[in-house]
């Protein structure tokens, strides 16, 4: 494996804890090799992948400039990536109540929008048959989760989660939250994400027009051709 840059981060196409990661280290100027896992393949399962990552899921982050330090689970690593990388605090807090805050959402993100918006897509696209009790479970759920979003972002000044900068907390919920948008909750009950819940949609498109984003959906556009 070369160590020509300092991570080595294997991710997936399109697997959305991937991008996110993706979105830190961009942020942060970090240098790293994305290796892509073919799914059909199984290669997440395989080694060299398994070896390093025993749940056989992505993402999973080596830093070769830490002795090849190994770290899975998404929201993990951005936490490791801020606390190790982030000197500036540019996407993290220093007072002590709000990181408490910070990590409370991303629990949240981790149970509730990363779990129910997981299994919303499963049922939707890949499921080998069509479950309309499981779908519409999920789809509420999902439903759920913005509207918990939207009521606090609503309530916010900055219109960040935390504080009154983007933060770590803000970015975990990116590429699930796109899911949201154009796919999960698009047609369910009216759709119209963006009049039902619109501070949650302002958080989403301010997040979007960050330049890290938009560059990195357009390498994921470009893997998808």
């Amino acid at each position: 494996m070369s160590h020509g840059k300092q991570f080595t981060f294997y991710t997936h196409t399109s697997g959305t804890n991937g991008w996110k990661v993706a979105v830190l280290l961009e942020e942060l100027g970090l240098t790293y090799e994305s290796i892509y896992l073919d799914f059909e393949k199984n290669e997440q399962k395989q080694s060299p992948h398994i070896d390093y990552n025993p749940n056989g899921r992505i993402p999973t982050l080596i830093d070769h400039k830490n002795g090849d330090f190994v770290l899975w689970e998404s929201n993990a690593i951005l936490l490791y990536l801020v606390d190790k990388y982030d000197a500036e605090k540019r996407f993290t807090v220093t007072d002590e109540n709000e990181k408490h805050i910070l990590n409370q959402w991303l629990f949240f993100q981790a149970s509730g929008q990363g779990a129910y918006f997981g299994q919303a897509s499963w049922f939707m696209r890949y499921h080998p048959e069509k479950i309309p009790s499981a779908i519409e479970r999920y789809q509420k759920e999902a439903q759920r989760v913005v509207g918990v979003l939207d009521g606090v972002l609503a309530k916010s000044p900055s219109g960040w989660l935390v504080g009154d900068k983007v933060t770590i907390a803000d970015l975990s919920f990116i590429t699930w939250n796109r899911a949201a948008v154009h796919t999960i909750l698009k047609d369910f009950e009216g759709g119209d994400v963006e009049h039902k819940f619109p501070a949650f949609y302002a958080w989403h498109e301010k997040l979007n027009t960050r330049e890290t984003v938009k560059k990195l959906q357009d390498i994921q556009r470009s893997l998808r051709k």
